[in-house]
């Protein structure tokens, strides 16, 4: 009896003395196993705050650290098991975090489990997020070229229907033949073109040949064809039906030139170069009518008129020739304020204007604007320098009757006036 009362006495101690070590443990895996938690709750708030669109976090440092203190928590826990199951006392369950942490945990270093399919993050890493743009797919260029050359076009037409509204609002809205008669047609796709002398009129009928099927190529087509040959109709040969009709539906183009270089442009390819028809019909009655103490020789050939001969001429009310087409203002040739063109394209971006054109209207892809110098091939093409330097040898007062002259192209084309003294 004495022996068993021994026995439970020495059982009752040994219990005593376990539970303070079991408290002890308890707490110690109580506090790692919260401390785990709250690096796991740090790692997702970091990474929702760091995280770039399009851009996904799967395993981070700190995962890592978790297994570690993991590693530590199972060791304490199977340490307690032993403890326990030593001294016959029922064993403390670790702290249960997120299933997701403890899958986390269970994976092997290097396993394709612990995060499949995913990039580590670094301290490294997190430092670009931070410092990096975010990185935008590029923009096609070509449809920001589309866009930026549509909105230059909207722009060309409102600037001209303004300028019609204020200074053309009385004309009559009739369509007359004489208004299309400086209009060629191309019917296969549907292009209407004005044409405009020196503002690249013989390269946009070599193109308008090619587009109706009457050549092959532009670079075929020498300046004969492209101006005596006749193979392209006219808008004024159809009757009022077909010509209205065209107008309603067909593409019109127009392009133009700053006014005062096309026509420095216009004197020096038919007066300074020799030329069998506009010497004779225009230099003639020019140098009679201005020229003091002309020579017979200058008389009789009319070779050798000067720029400002030419000017007098243009100026004068009581011209001894007609106009020519060559130095007639766009607006007189065209007459946009009665056919609204859908197209209005410039000299100075030429090849930019007509090869977006080219592309709206479905032109075969191979086929650009031209760059054929016809006239004199060997002469400098005129030039903003050439122009002032053929007006400098004017006055003042010719050079504001000039301007005066070509005004309304200057409004409805919008080119700023070129010479500070105009007004």
């Amino acid at each position: 009896m004495l022996f068993v009362d021994f026995l439970r006495g020495r059982r009752r101690l040994r219990v005593s003395v376990c539970k303070p070590p079991c408290s002890f443990w308890f707490l110690l895996l109580f506090g790692i196993g919260g401390l785990v938690l709250f690096i796991h709750l740090q790692d997702l708030s970091d990474m929702v705050l760091q995280q770039a669109p399009g851009v996904k976090f799967r395993g981070t440092t700190q995962s890592r650290q978790c297994s570690q203190f993991s590693e530590v928590v199972g060791s304490i826990s199977a340490r307690i098991n032993q403890h326990s199951e030593e001294s016959d006392v029922d064993p403390i369950s670790p702290m249960q975090l997120p299933d997701s942490q403890w899958k986390r945990q269970a994976a092997t270093p290097g396993s394709r489990e612990h995060d499949p399919g995913s990039q580590r993050v670094t301290k490294r890493h997190r430092k670009l997020l931070k410092t990096s743009p975010v990185l935008r797919p590029p923009t096609n260029s070509s449809q920001l070229s589309s866009r930026r050359l549509s909105d230059v076009q909207e722009s060309r037409r409102r600037i001209v229907r303004e300028v019609c509204g204020k200074y053309r609002s009385n004309i009559s809205r009739t369509i007359t033949p004489h208004l299309v008669s400086r209009i060629y047609v191309e019917d296969r796709h549907k292009v209407l073109y004005c044409e405009v002398p020196k503002a690249g009129c013989s390269n946009w009928k070599r193109v308008l040949m090619v587009l109706a099927g009457v050549a092959n190529s532009t670079q075929e087509i020498n300046h004969v064809a492209v101006h005596y040959d006749n193979h392209l109709k006219r808008l004024d040969s159809f009757d009022r039906q077909g010509i209205n009709k065209r107008l309603e539906t067909y593409t019109k183009v127009l392009f133009v030139r700053e006014p005062m270089e096309r026509l420095v442009s216009a004197f020096r390819d038919k007066f300074e170069s020799p030329n069998s028809y506009y010497h004779p019909v225009f230099g003639k009655p020019i140098i009679s009518k201005y020229r003091v103490n002309a020579s017979q020789t200058a008389l009789k050939t009319g070779s050798g008129v000067t720029f400002r001969e030419f000017i007098h001429y243009l100026l004068d009310v009581h011209r001894p020739v007609g106009m020519d087409i060559h130095w007639e203002a766009a607006d007189q040739l065209c007459s946009p304020c009665h056919l609204h063109y859908d197209f209005i394209g410039k000299v100075e971006t030429l090849e930019e204007d007509a090869n977006f054109l080219l592309r709206k209207i479905g032109a075969p892809e191979d086929l650009t604007y031209p760059s054929f110098k016809d006239g004199n091939p060997k002469a400098a093409r005129t030039s903003t320098q050439i122009t002032q330097h053929y007006f400098s040898q004017l006055n003042v007062s010719e050079r504001q009757r000039a301007y005066d002259f070509y005004y309304m192209d200057y409004l409805m084309f919008n080119y700023s006036k070129p010479y500070k003294d105009l007004y």
